[in-house]
C-alpha cells in the first residue's frame, strides 16, 4: 500500500503534473488505485509527504513494521541522511518493533534513542547510508 502511495505522490510532484494544492487528499489518485474505506481487507489511503521525521501514532499497529521500512527506503532515495521516527513511549512495544526494523535494514547505518530534545525514549535517530550504497529496492 505504501509504495502504491509514495507512486502517486512522485506523480504527484513530478515537473510534469501540477503539483496538487493539498498533499493530504487523494482525490487525484485513479480509483483502480485506492480500495474505498470499509473493503474487505482494505485500509484508507492516506497520503503523507516523506519528511525527515515520521510519526508513527497514525498508523495502525499492524502496519508499523512496513511503513518503517518503506519509510527508510524512500527517505534515503530523497537524500536525507539522519531521520527521526516517532514511535511514543507507552509500554515500549513500538519501540522494540521499531529498532527491530532498523537493525535489519539496508539503508540503515545506526540509530539510537533520540536526545531528550528530540523526543527521548519516544524517539529514535537513525542514520541513513548514502543513496546509491547497499540498498535492496
Amino acid at each position: 500500500m505504501l509504495r502504491r502511495l509514495l507512486a502517486w505522490l512522485d506523480r504527484a510532484l513530478s515537473p510534469r503534473a501540477p503539483a496538487s494544492p493539498d498533499i493530504d487528499t487523494v482525490a487525484d489518485v485513479e480509483p483502480a488505485e485506492v480500495e474505498p474505506p470499509g473493503a474487505p481487507g482494505g485500509d484508507d489511503v492516506v497520503v503523507m509527504p516523506i519528511e525527515d521525521a515520521i510519526d508513527l501514532h497514525t498508523f495502525a499497529p499492524r502496519d508499523v513494521a512496513s511503513v518503517v521500512e518503506e519509510y527508510l527506503h524512500e527517505a534515503q532515495r530523497r537524500g536525507f541522511c539522519e531521520v527521526r521516527i516517532i514511535h511514543g513511549r507507552g509500554k515500549g512495544v513500538q519501540r522494540r518493533i521499531v529498532q527491530g526494523v532498523l537493525s535489519r535494514h539496508p539503508a540503515v547505518d545506526g540509530f539510537r534513542d533520540a536526545p531528550a530534545s528530540r523526543g527521548g525514549w519516544g524517539a529514535t535517530v537513525v542514520w541513513l547510508k548514502a543513496a546509491g550504497g547497499d540498498v535492496s529496492p
